[in-house]
């Protein structure tokens, strides 16, 4: 084989005669003396009849060119072709690589049309494309005297490719790709020298184009097969020794070649893209770059086709070369038999409905229908700039795509015969180039891994196994990633600008880590600005060659990474649960990592071993540490630093992981046995068990003590992770077959001998259940439980709840037979530990006749019930199963949160363990709703101290402070907190008046906060003094199992909550019962839990069916919550009825493919059956925000009607079957939803916000407005949760700087009227308010901040019954008018006089509030010149009912201003939103001169309002417009 060839050393064979010597393939002189090894070995690649004389150098003199004629072969397997160059390092030592793009050093290689130098590009479209060159085409490489480096390509000079080329280089040429033999001919150097035009020195004599016995094909007895030829790409380096001048041929000529003095063959024409494209196309880079124009405005019409179509085998493969951040959706690449000439491009290739194939995503599109949803892995939506996309089309009709070098495998095997290259610059795609060379770096990472699985040792000189030198001593290779840097020799790497940059991080050992060598960093500097830590691993990746990624995880092939507390091989988890949490550790912390004989792959951290990572893994592999986040800056530890490997770190290793359960190492030896389930990893020194792929996989991981059970030994564990996916969960039990003789089952029950097992409540022996209702129930347990179990001397088996007898589970164990603990990581237990409570119990228990007894189940802490979360501050290490936590360095990062939401009335209740005196500060409490489980991927982690906590509402006491959200709300509360000492203790509850309370030593100190929200959790801050804290606090209401239904409340009202009163009337819908719950029966990505009243889709973006189980009943409402986004995708959720039963049905991917009595709504349209019946329902699913309750209902009539928040969008369809069921189709977006029960304030339910509901007077409901469907509170509706134009306008608020104080508080009363929010909520355009009743619009398209009522002013019990208006103002006058709490007429109010002369920006009169008069430019009646407005002028407030007249910029005025987050400017407009007492205010024709009407309700006679009382308005609302 050719492999094995590259892969020995050359024969050294005894000199024949000089004549034979030239004719040999072997030969080991010549006339200009000896030939180097690598002459012999890179000629070996040579077929052998092609070693002729002209194979053999003649005499090279130095300063004269040598004229040399390579011929050979190609074959179309491989995309790519020649390459040549020159390099200055001495081929005698030199370590060949894979591709002559990798040389370093002083290396100068022309690949393609690029010329790149030490492996990096320093010219692009050079010349002639060698890509494109074919079989009897020549190629020369010249330095000249001034170093210039010049390519030759059938005797043309293509110019200079490269300055500045050492005297002393030595040509080189690479058999790439299609390249697979050549010919050097030798050149009449004399000639040359002697002034004989170069033209004429490199056109050879006809009667020397070929070698007398010159192979036409490459068979198998020339050396070897092509088929050979195609398994090795690379390693064919050649190099011509002390020349100056190479000039190569490829291929042979046919034998009627052309005569002699014919022009040269000419190359294939280039691939380019076809001058006509898409209408937002611009070409350049002569055709060969697309870029779409207007990238930020428009998403689409970027279609570009190639010129010609595609030839067999030919890569057609483009360069991203621009990304925009804007839009979903990316590139799309394909084949079309449309001819471009002839074709009506459309605005995306998608929508062409034949003889196209485009790939988009990971799928696969054939005339715009979905055939492959999953064709790769890799995602075009998630390539960056710099990724390559090819295709070709094979000689078998075979569609291939590559994703930078790849092969993703067959598309299809129907690609027509004529096909062009197809590209969609959709979506974040905006400029591409058509690449020739197809991408060196990764073509040679690719050839890298392609020679590593032929011969680990490909590309390295053979050693003498007999005197093998001793390793070299282990430093940082200098190949570094871009941010790092290496110093110390070697020996430290760093991230120069940590606090910049967060990733590019990567480096790697100088040379291959032996077998059982650890490889050990120490952490020396970190930066708390990111969130992720260092992580290590191995790689089979020779640094040397490797084109580092910007993290390692990314790497698809060859390696495997510890991260956090997992592992990953090749990008992928495989373990979820491994070790010790890397981004927990600190400055001087170490971690390692060791390969050892057997294969397995084993990491450290502080010194502490973590027990088998992998296995399998291959020799020769590369220490790998990434510093990424936190991590800036590690060092190797010196060979002294290093603690003796373990023996065997799979089994006995009594040292304890960071992660164990306990901190304290236990004095038994029980471990888990090495032989387990299939699905099972043990871990942790054989102290952990998990199960692998728990969400796919829920059996299969059995496993079982290293050595029997001594009587009256108690082994006991802890379950430290579940799932909530599948039903059952751990069983536990003993068995008397030893592991060795065990063929391990599916689950153990299966077992028909010598086992007993506790499942649920039943006590099961030999697989057959013996008895039911044992004192405790292992599928109500929870994570942090502990299960023990114990043999007694007489033969009793006993189980052990959180330290508490269970009592006897059965008699009869043979009393001399050895009996082994067995554990069944079932259902939703996924992973356990030993405790440090296993072992030898009192010797009273081993003989102890106690009788059967239920005994309760306790918390693992006795009387405690709360715990404390897993996410927690970076300083925080958890104790006595999560009931303590202890800062462990420093004075901050010490936020630790409860396990649960904090249930009303509930005290949460700490006692403080430890103080360090050398720091101030004490620990801060609070409540807060951020939820715990985002921590871990927040962008920045969490904050050094719980003031900074602001992503989400958090109420604090620090010392005798209370704060929100950091600000100030109270002083001088309760007892100070930085008095208390150790013992002291301190609590925290949430009150059912939405109050929290803190409780110092059991006393209250009173409410610290109000309008508290109802899902909180505790949050506590270990600061400064406080050290340790543990959890004293126990609770009654604690639920059995792990999960709680998620809580729905009542969020933000509408305009129309605030005019119509919710009262009962006669058509008011009925909510569904509680009983209603999801399908077990659903599609594959589904997970229920809540009792099947949540489904989450886990996976992808379809295969999300889930249908309710009971039959919708007539004219009951069934409704849901829309619990979870992920701006991932596009589109949303769908849904509809069905009218069939669904437990047997097999569900497709989506529900528009249910086509049997199925009506489904779908974005805003209605379908029956596949078929759109309807089109302009109701709003857009797809807009509909995290919190929307969407709800449906069948009417008396058999009419299916869908309800927004509460509210009848109408009739959808008609003639509805009945029974029909409900279902929901997770798609897109759409990741979570909850069924609204009756148990949740929902529609109409008494917990609705009072608000919207208490405070209503039968005055508030004007007559004769009433609707037939009462409106009711929505139920946690809250659309600024997604919407940007609200934060935009909060963040032009925030510049204002503004007090809160003149706020409400709850944001909920803060109301977005941009299009897509006043559409979701219902919003009519008019509202009637006050006595008698007067119309007014909505501020559509500003957003309202609403304003506290001044409680001094009299009116305001009373301002519901008046009327509503607006005014426009300035920027400047907002704060002066919120001090004066009303619109004041007069002349020191700068919002009560119109502009003496007409100024668009209200600049006279103090600003331009409002005003009456009216102009001609300005629009306003402009005074006489040189007068000054009267009196009555200066008294006038403006008012109006609409703000499309309040709102012109006449009154408010425009300000530019620069938005903080993206910093684009915007023009910005304020205004307020008053109650004006009936009466007080005059109705006025308009006074500004508009064209137009401005409002279809408000004639020009009545949209303007006067008054001139003071008192008469009352502030409700500040209103701001952002452009």
């Amino acid at each position: 084989m050719l492999a094995r060839e590259e892969n020995c050393p050359p024969r050294a064979t005894a000199a024949p005669s000089s004549e034979a010597a030239c004719r040999s393939p072997h030969c080991r002189k010549s006339a200009a003396g000896r030939i180097p090894p690598w002459r012999s070995r890179a000629f070996a690649l040579l077929p052998q009849s092609a070693a002729s004389a002209e194979a053999c150098p003649s005499a090279v003199k130095r300063g004269r060119p040598s004229r040399l004629v390579v011929r050979g072969a190609a074959v179309n397997s491989w995309s790519g072709s020649i390459e040549i160059g020159v390099t200055a390092l001495d081929p005698n030592l030199l370590d060949f690589p894979s591709s002559a793009t990798g040389l370093k050093g002083g290396s100068w290689i022309i690949s393609g049309c690029s010329v790149l130098r030490d492996g990096r590009s320093i010219l692009e479209e050079y010349g002639q494309d060698l890509d494109q060159l074919g079989e009897g085409d020549r190629v020369g490489i010249q330095r000249t005297a001034n170093g210039e480096l010049r390519l030759w390509v059938n005797g043309q000079d293509c110019g200079v490719a490269a300055t500045g080329i050492p005297h002393r280089v030595w040509a080189v040429v690479d058999l790439y790709g299609k390249c697979t033999q050549i010919t050097v001919v030798p050149s009449n150097a004399e000639e040359a020298e002697e002034g004989t035009p170069q033209d004429e020195v490199l056109d050879l004599p006809c009667n020397q184009n070929r070698p007398d016995k010159f192979p036409n094909s490459l068979e198998s007895e020339n050396g070897f097969s092509s088929m050979e030829l195609s398994e090795v790409v690379s390693n064919a380096i050649l190099s011509a020794y002390n020349g100056n001048l190479l000039n190569v041929s490829l291929g042979s000529p046919p034998l009627d070649s052309a005569p002699c003095g014919a022009p040269p063959m000419t190359s294939n024409d280039a691939l380019l893209f076809h001058e006509k494209c898409g209408t937002l196309i611009k070409l350049s880079n002569n055709n060969k770059t697309a870029e779409r124009r207007r990238p930020l405005d428009e998403f689409n019409n970027g279609v570009v086709m190639t010129n010609r179509p595609l030839r067999d085998n030919e890569m057609f493969e483009i360069r991203i070369d621009k990304l925009v951040d804007k839009w979903s959706g990316s590139i799309e690449i394909g084949v079309t038999t449309h001819n471009p000439n002839n074709l009506e491009y459309p605005a995306t290739m998608t929508n062409l409905r034949s003889g196209t194939i485009m790939m988009s995503g990971c799928g696969i599109l054939t005339n715009g229908k979905g055939t492959r949803r999953e064709y790769c892995e890799f995602s075009l939506d998630e390539l960056q700039e710099g990724d390559h996309i090819g295709l070709t089309r094979k000689s078998n009709n075979a569609l291939h795509f590559y994703i930078n070098g790849i092969d993703q495998g067959v598309a299809t095997n129907l690609t027509p015969l004529v096909v062009y290259g197809v590209v969609d610059l959709y979506g974040m795609a905006v400029k591409v180039t058509i690449v020739h060379n197809h991408n060196h770096s990764d073509r040679l990472r690719r050839n890298n891994a392609i020679m590593r699985a032929l011969s680990p040792d490909v590309g390295r000189r053979a050693i003498d196994a007999g005197n093998e030198p001793e390793p070299e001593r282990l430093l940082f290779h200098p190949n570094c990633g871009q941010k790092a840097a290496i110093i110390n020799e070697g020996r430290t790497a760093l991230r120069p600008h940590a606090t910049d940059d967060f990733n590019h991080g990567v480096v790697l050992s100088n040379r291959p880590l032996r077998n059982g060598e650890v490889f050990q960093v120490r952490i020396d500097k970190m930066v708390d600005k990111w969130a992720g830590s260092i992580e290590i691993g191995v790689t089979t990746h020779n640094p040397t060659y490797l084109q580092l990624p910007s993290t390692m995880t990314n790497l698809r092939s060859g390696t495997w990474m510890m991260t956090g507390n997992g592992v990953m091989h090749n990008g992928t988890t495989i373990l979820d649960e491994y070790g010790h949490n890397l981004d927990r550790l600190k400055a001087s912390d170490t971690v390692g990592v060791v390969r050892k004989e057997d294969g397995t792959l084993h990491f450290f951290v502080n010194g502490v071993a973590q027990g088998p990572a992998a296995w399998n893994v291959p020799p020769n592999i590369y220490a790998v540490v990434d510093l990424y986040g936190q991590a800036a800056q590690a060092t190797i530890a010196d060979d002294t630093d290093l603690l003796p490997l373990p023996d065997d770190l799979s089994e006995g290793n009594n040292q304890l992981s960071p992660s164990s359960p306990s901190s304290v190492a236990s004095g038994s030896d029980l471990r888990f046995h090495h032989l387990h389930g299939n699905n099972a990893v043990i871990t942790n020194g054989g102290r952990t068990a998990l199960r692998q792929n728990c969400r796919s996989e829920f059996n299969d991981a059995i496993v079982i003590s290293n050595r029997p059970l001594r009587d009256g030994e108690l082994f006991e564990i802890a379950i430290q992770k579940m799932v909530d996916r599948w039903s059952g969960s751990i069983e536990a039990g003993v068995t008397a077959i030893r592991p060795e003789d065990l063929e391990f089952p599916n689950t153990m029950t299966d077992i028909d001998y010598d086992t007993w097992m506790l499942s649920g409540t039943a006590i099961m022996q030999d697989g057959n259940t013996m008895r039911n209702n044992y004192g405790c129930d292992l599928d109500s347990l929870t994570t942090g439980s502990r299960i023990g179990m114990m043999r007694t001397a007489k033969g009793d088996l006993h189980y052990f709840i959180n330290g508490v007898d269970q009592g006897v589970a059965c008699s009869g164990l043979p009393p001399g037979k050895e009996v082994y603990a067995v554990i069944d990581l079932y259902g939703q237990c996924v992973q356990v530990s030993i405790t440090s409570a296993t072992g030898p119990m009192d010797n009273s228990l081993s003989t102890s006749n106690i009788t059967e007894k239920s005994f309760p189940i306790h918390s693992p802490v006795p009387g405690v019930a709360h715990r404390f979360h897993s996410s927690c501050g970076k300083n925080v290490a958890f104790q006595d199963d999560g009931c303590r936590a202890v800062r462990v360095a420093g004075y901050c990062h010490g936020i630790v949160f409860s396990m649960k939401e904090l249930k009303t009335d509930e005290v949460f209740e700490v006692k403080i363990d430890e103080l360090d005196e050398k720091w101030s500060g004490s620990v801060h409490v609070g409540l807060t709703t951020f939820l715990p489980l985002d921590a871990p991927y927040a962008v920045t982690g969490l904050p050094s101290t719980v003031l900074e906590l602001r992503s989400k509402v958090t109420w604090l006491v620090t010392g005798t402070e209370v704060r929100r959200n950091g600000i100030l709300q109270k002083q001088n509360y309760g007892c100070s907190l930085e008095r208390l000492g150790v013992g002291s203790r301190i609590g925290v509850k949430r009150c059912t008046d939405d109050t929290m309370h803190v409780l110092i030593d059991g006393e209250d100190m009173g409410p610290a906060a109000t309008g508290v929200a109802k899902n909180v959790y505790v949050v506590l801050d270990l600061y400064g003094r406080v050290t340790s804290v543990s959890i004293v606090s126990s609770s009654a209401l604690e639920e059995a199992d792990g999960t709680k239904p998620p809580s729905v409340t009542s969020e933000p009202f509408s305009e129309e909550e605030e005019e119509e009163e919710a009262i009962p009337c006669e058509n008011e819908v009925p909510a569904v019962t509680s009983s209603m719950q999801f399908l077990e029966n659903h599609g594959k990505n589904i997970l229920l839990s809540n009792g099947n009243l949540t489904a989450t889709r886990v996976s992808s973006y379809n295969q999300g069916i889930v249908v309710v189980a009971q039959p919708l009943p007539p004219q009951q409402l069934f409704q849901f919550q829309i619990d979870s986004l992920n701006p991932q995708w596009t589109s949303s959720l769908s849904l509809g009825v069905i009218g069939i039963s669904p437990e047997r049905l097999n569900f497709p991917a989506t529900a528009c493919s249910l086509k049997r009595s199925t009506w489904l709504l779908q974005r805003d349209s209605v379908f029956h059956n596949s078929l759109k019946i309807v089109e302009n329902y109701g709003p857009n699913l797809d807009t509909c925000p995290e919190g929307t309750v969407l709800g449906l209902l069948v009417d008396s009539s058999s009419c299916l009607h869908l309800y927004v928040n509460g509210m009848d969008r109408g009739v959808a369809a008609q003639d509805i079957p009945s029974p029909c069921y409900v279902f929901i189709d997770l798609y897109g977006q759409c990741e979570q939803v909850t069924i609204v029960t009756n148990d949740t304030p929902a529609v109409g339910a008494e917990g609705a916000d009072p608000h919207s509901q208490g405070d209503m007077e039968k005055a508030d409901v004007v007559d004769g407005i009433k609707e037939s469907v009462c409106w009711t509170p929505p139920v946690d509706l809250n659309t600024m949760k997604t919407c940007e134009y609200h934060a935009l306008c909060a963040r032009f608020k925030d510049l204002l700087l503004l007090p809160d104080d003149y706020f409400v508080e709850d944001p909920k009363y803060s109301l977005c009227y941009c299009e897509s929010c006043h559409k979701l909520r219902g919003d009519e355009a008019y509202y009637k308010r006050g006595e008698p009743p007067r119309d007014y619009a909505l501020p559509f398209g500003w957003c309202r901040f609403s304003l506290r009522i001044n409680p001094r002013l009299e009116v305001a019990s009373t301002s519901k019954k008046w009327h509503m208006a607006y005014h426009g103002t300035s920027i400047g006058a907002v704060r002066r008018t919120l001090d004066q709490g009303e619109l004041v007429p007069g002349s020191t109010s700068i919002l009560s006089c119109r502009p003496v002369k007409a100024d668009p920006q209200g600049s006279g009169g103090g600003g331009g509030g409002g005003g009456g008069g009216g102009g001609s430019s300005g629009g306003y009646r402009e005074a006489e010149e040189n007068s000054s407005p009267s009196r009555e002028d200066l008294l006038r407030v403006l008012l109006s009912p609409t703000l499309r007249y309040a709102g012109l910029e006449a009154f408010a005025t425009k300000v530019q201003f620069k938005d903080p987050k993206s910093h684009r400017q915007h023009a910005a407009q304020v205004a307020f939103q008053v109650c004006v007492r009936p009466g007080s205010y005059k109705v006025c024709p308009q006074t500004l001169a508009v064209p137009e009407p401005l409002d279809p309700r408000f004639s020009s006679a009545e949209i303007e309002w006067v008054t001139k009382e003071k008192g008469a308005t009352v502030l409700y609302g500040l209103l701001i417009r952002v452009e």
